[in-house]
């Protein structure tokens, strides 16, 4: 069937003239259709295509479309094929991060794309100005359905779309590689059986010889590596000898460089033909490649690639494969999820791997068959061949899978309490008939109905709920007051910073302290909270990184090695040298922590004042720059990160004040150039500036004497937030909390038994990483 015939106007939005079989089944249900559709079918089947023909029957009706990606770099794809909606007139916009939302755009698009995490997020807020798009969405569009299954973000992606529905119904089309009970998806987005398609392996384009090999597994963790990759090769060559492709598939980003280099040498060893050394174009090709050791393995045949490479780099690996310029490629498990980059066999080398959060995990199921997927390829191979390469302990588990496939189930009872809870803070549920409508729109509550023996019965269910809120009440994130529920500010906070709930009871509870103690806090209380947060329970430290740890923190021994280990490495991040050893986790802890102390930053705000949330702004700005706290205020400067805050606290200059005093000319001595260094100083400008006239102020009072004086603490540079406090001798008088233009604040001098009498004006910025301003007053008791 052509897609000029069926859509005229949009045939230029498909990268293909007509559609295959398994389209011209499912395109009836969505063109002449408004009901939700459900399509299961093998990889590499044409699926995208479906998504696209609903996002053109939502732009044809002048709606607004969804697209739900599975990973981020998935979504960056379709900005970049999805250009092709753009030469038709139609606006396609990628929500990345919040620092990064243009409301605008958002709300204008005519195509939104993102990742089940950003979803939820924006369905959170959708409320607020900046997020209010999203109620306006008229199809929302599910890549890999079955992504309900997993263990870590299974529960988003149901919630979310739980949420969406009750928020502005969308349509819905959900897409799914092959699963058996494609018909519990379909009930629980109320797809009608019409609208249901469940499509076999007859419908793959190539068909699949998927097996299982195994290895000879040692006691060497490192040498097991290279068994399975030489077991991997075994199976690649015979293909790559008759001009075939091998993809493999390994545990991480580090593992696809050295297997890449390892396999180079054992090719060339084995002389297995391959590479394009003679190819003078292809070596000036090659030549553009950012990554040195890539531009060397390509040569030889060999590539690899991983979501760290640059897009170019990335983009001339996927296309020289497809051009068979490549004969082996090394990848983790984003080609799997996302490019359609097919190869005759595909070998899963690693079915376990490291997770910093986790510690060594079993690669998911999903992933598992997302990979085998891949192999064959359409119009040049006859059949594809996919392997798992394990050990003989786990090969009955791995048949199995192949054979049986995996039914999709819904992770929710994990996080029950805090999607409920989560529920309650955005009003979605107001009282206790809701949430048991709430719990009806959950995938969790028709897989249960469906598979009653492996979950509960439907009493079962609602009383685990009705335990769930009663637990909400009884710890403080919920208020009961006869069927209404209304949520406290700690529930408010653990929903808006996605906390584990036991989490935020920490942090609210080390607010408490701190408020109790005038709001005075430490650095390492704050690191602490951040280290054992519930969040890194599962983070363990390899014997090779203890002595890393030790190095950084000493033989202190109040912690558990991993949170000694997240304490390392928050710590060593701060002064901005992570040992080696430390450094394949730091990235995924540190992104972790920074999230939580954003989150402990807003409790202590909230609960125990701006100087202990100025704190904890200070050491996130640390941790994220890698700069010492005399020079951490730089970071507030607009266009100063970590390089240029470094350069300019070398040369003395260490706070935004002596920015703004040293000038453009000032920076420009100390290395930057002059067009950056005006910036800096314009920029600089749009901060606070804090000045604190005390009038007549006196300087002594007599001994029983009670004086009432006014001091004028006045902000001459740009808006902020600010925490006034007024101490004597250390004790609190006033305190004040205000977006700071000018304050006058009342100051009682009392000759009591001290013989001196040492006051403090302190200007906190709960949100800014600048020290506190503190200026201080002599009085003598005569």
């Amino acid at each position: 069937m052509a897609v000029s015939e069926v859509l005229p106007d949009y045939a230029g939005a498909f990268p293909f003239e007509r559609f295959n079989a398994m389209q011209c089944e499912v395109l009836p249900a969505l063109l002449d259709s408004t009901e939700n559709v459900v399509v299961s079918a093998p990889t590499a089947s044409g699926k995208t295509a479906l998504a696209e023909v609903a996002i053109c029957e939502a732009l044809e009706a002048d709606g607004t479309a969804l697209f739900l990606a599975p990973l981020r770099a998935l979504t960056n794809e379709k900005e970049s094929e999805w250009e092709r909606f753009e030469d038709l007139g139609y606006s396609v916009y990628v929500v990345t991060g919040e620092r990064d939302l243009n409301p605008r755009r958002a709300e204008r698009a005519d195509i939104l794309v993102m990742t089940p995490e950003k979803a939820d997020s924006a369905t959170r807020k959708h409320d607020s100005p900046r997020y209010s798009f999203i109620t306006d969405v008229d199809c929302c569009v599910i890549d890999e359905v079955h992504l309900l299954d997993s263990e870590k973000r299974g529960s988003v992606l149901e919630v979310t779309v739980s949420r969406l529905r009750r928020l502005c119904d969308p349509r819905v089309v959900a897409l799914s590689a092959t699963m058996p009970n494609v018909d519990d998806v379909a009930g629980w987005l109320d797809a009608p059986a019409d609208n249901t398609f469940e499509f076999g392996d007859d419908y793959r384009p190539v068909p699949l010889h998927a097996d299982v090999r195994t290895y000879a597994h040692g006691d060497n963790a490192f040498a097991d590596k290279y068994r399975r990759l030489y077991r991997a090769l075994d199976i690649a060559e015979p293909h790559i000898r008759e001009e075939g492709q091998a993809l493999v598939f390994v545990s991480s980003r580090q593992d696809t460089v050295q297997a890449a280099k390892k396999s180079r040498d054992e090719i060339a060893e084995r002389d297995v033909p391959m590479g394009a050394r003679g190819d003078y174009d292809f070596h000036n090709d090659a030549a553009e490649l950012s990554n040195d050791t890539l531009r060397q393995s390509v040569l030889d045949g060999v590539g690899f690639h991983h979501a760290g490479l640059s897009k170019e780099d990335k983009n001339l690996v996927e296309q020289w494969f497809k051009e068979g310029k490549l004969q082996l490629l090394f990848s983790t498990s984003t080609l799997a999820w996302g490019v359609n980059l097919p190869a005759r066999c595909v070998v899963i080398r690693d079915t376990k791997l490291h997770d910093p959060l986790e510690g060594e995990v079993d690669m998911s199921p999903l992933d598992v068959l997302q990979m085998l997927g891949r192999a064959g390829r359409p119009g040049y191979d006859d059949k594809g061949y996919a392997w798992v390469v394990c050990d003989s302990s786990d090969a009955d588990k791995y048949r199995a899978l192949l054979r049986d496939g995996k039914e999709i189930e819904s992770r929710l009872a994990e996080d029950l309490d805090a999607h409920l809870n989560a529920e309650i803070a955005l009003g979605t549920i107001g009282d206790i008939e809701d949430v048991m409508d709430w719990l009806e729109t959950t995938f969790y509550y028709v897989r249960a109905a469906s598979a009653p023996d492996e979950y509960a019965s439907e009493s079962a269910l609602r009383e685990r709920v009705s335990d769930t809120l009663r637990s909400l009440v009884a710890t403080g994130f919920v208020e009961r007051e006869d069927m209404r529920l209304e949520p406290t500010p700690l529930g408010r906070l653990a929903s808006k910073f996605y906390l584990r709930l036991d989490t935020a009871r920490e942090f609210a509870d080390l607010a408490e302290q701190a408020e109790e103690a005038d709001g005075r806090l430490d650095q390492d209380g704050i690191l602490r909270a951040i280290a054992t947060a519930a969040e890194f329970d599962s983070v363990s430290a390899r014997s090779d990184e203890r002595d890393a740890v030790a190095a950084v923190l000493g033989e202190t021994d109040d912690l558990d090695p991993g949170g000694r280990k997240v304490l390392a490495i928050l710590e060593s991040r701060m002064r901005g040298t992570t040992p080696g050893e430390l450094q394949s986790d730091a990235w995924v802890i540190t992104q972790n922590a920074l999230r939580l102390l954003a989150a402990l930053r807003a409790f202590l705000d909230r609960l125990a004042g701006s100087e202990a949330a100025n704190l904890a702004c200070r050491i996130e700005a640390r941790i994220e720059n890698g700069i010492s706290d005399d020079a951490v205020g730089l970071t507030a400067i607009d266009g100063v990160g970590s390089g240029r805050a470094s350069k300019l606290a070398a040369e003395g200059i260490t706070t935004p004040a002596g920015v703004r005093e040293a000038g453009a000319s000032g920076l420009d001595a100390a290395g930057l150039s002059e067009g950056v260094a005006e910036r800096v100083v314009e920029s600089a400008g749009e901060l606070p500036n804090v000045v604190v006239e005390w009038g007549d102020f006196p300087d002594s009072v007599a001994s029983g004497e009670n004086d009432m004086r006014e001091v004028t603490v006045r902000n001459v540079g740009g808006d902020a937030r600010a925490g006034l406090r007024v101490t004597v001798n250390g004790v609190e008088m006033t305190t004040k909390n205000r977006y700071l233009g000018e304050a006058t604040l009342p100051v009682g001098v009392f000759g009591g038994n001290a013989d001196e009498l040492e006051y403090a004006i302190e200007v906190a910025f709960p949100e800014l990483p600048v020290h506190p301003v503190v200026e201080t007053r002599s009085v003598r008791v005569e």
